[in-house]
This record gives C-alpha cells, structure tokens and sequence, in this order.
C-alpha cells in the first residue's frame, strides 16, 4: 500500500551535515532550532503555548535504502533495525520531544533539537507525560548504553550509499 504525506512545514537547525551531529535530543538539550510552518497552518498551533514540551515527526528527507540489521551509534553489535533508532529504515520516520521555548505565529522555537536544516516536519503532537511515558519500562541492550547518548555524535555510518 502507497501512503503519501504532505509535509506541513520545516525544522531550522545548525546541523548542515549528517556527521557530528547529536544521535538524540538527550546531546542535543542547548541546541536551539526553529520549527516553521506553512503560514496557513498557523492557527492550529494554538493552545500550543501551554505545553512545555512538545513530540516533532519529521521525515529523515536524506535517508535512502536501509539494511535489516545495522550497527548502531551506541553499540559494536549488529542489531535488528526495529530494535534502533538508525535514521536509514524502511520507512524514514524520524520522532524527536523537543522543549517549547516560544511561539511566535506560525514559528516555534525549540530546543533539544537533534535534526538536520530543512527537515521536513509531518506532524507536531504535545508532549503529555501521563499519555506518553511509561512506569519501569523494560530497554533491551540499552540498559547499559543509553547514558552514552547525552555525549555520542553521530558519524557517517548511515550516509546514503
């Protein structure tokens, strides 16, 4: 089945080149970023203010193909690509909680922004603890790597070949 999306805006960040960039925003917590929306998307940004932070969709616009197992930025094993964050899937969905700093019509500043410039932005959702995080959850060969993440940068591992 075909599944066709319109982005509805764009992400501004620093970050022009795939390497040495964050691998998530927990490294990217002072990385300040726009979110820019089609203008006529403005309004539906209301409310919007009221959060603090807020879950950015995008799509990873200079990802191409993918492999089933992949060795990701926090570990020397092959892994399972569901099983990843790697920014090269079947489907190339990137999903970010980034902090809401202001909002100004149809632009939000941002920070922990861990995206390429020009992302293109599928969809913005509020971030609701209640809603979105879980009590205990159980992390697989994260468990001792996930601290890694704050200071790990990216590389050309998953460069388009």
């Amino acid at each position: 089945m075909q599944i066709t999306f319109e982005a509805i805006g764009t992400i501004k960040s620093p970050f022009k080149r795939i390497d040495d960039m964050p691998i998530q925003p927990s490294g990217a917590a002072d990385v300040i970023g726009e979110v820019i929306l089609k203008p006529e998307l403005s309004r539906g940004l209301d409310d919007v203010a009221g959060f603090s932070h807020l879950i950015l969709i995008y799509c990873l616009h200079r990802s191409r193909g993918f492999e089933l197992k992949v060795k990701p930025f926090l570990d020397d094993r092959r892994r399972g690509i569901f099983a990843t964050r790697a920014p090269r899937r079947p489907n190339p969905i990137g999903l970010s909680v980034v902090k809401l700093i202001a909002r100004e019509n149809n632009r939000l500043t941002v920070a922990g922004l861990d995206v390429l410039d020009q992302t293109p932005v599928l969809d913005i959702k509020p971030y609701v603890p209640d809603f979105d995080a879980v009590d205990k959850p159980v992390i697989g060969w994260l468990t001792d790597r996930r601290h890694l993440a704050a200071s790990k940068r990216s590389d050309t591992r998953f460069k388009n070949k």
